[in-house]
């Protein structure tokens, strides 16, 4: 929550506190545990890497 602050759900909204942003999108009945199931987030999950960039003229 954010409370005076903006709503993540929706636009031109402050947060009021309602604990909507909380809640588990698959069991509306518990708390986000950041469990990732709504991601469907895998452990053998892979990023591929193309290239390296190396900046040389770093300061």
């Amino acid at each position: 929550m954010n409370i005076g602050g903006m709503c993540v759900l929706e636009d031109d909204k402050l947060c009021t506190g309602c604990g909507e942003c909380e809640i588990c999108d698959l069991d509306r009945t518990k708390l986000c545990d950041n469990c990732g199931k709504c991601l469907d987030i895998r452990d053998d999950a892979v990023i591929k890497i193309d290239k390296i960039i190396i900046d040389n003229n770093e300061e």
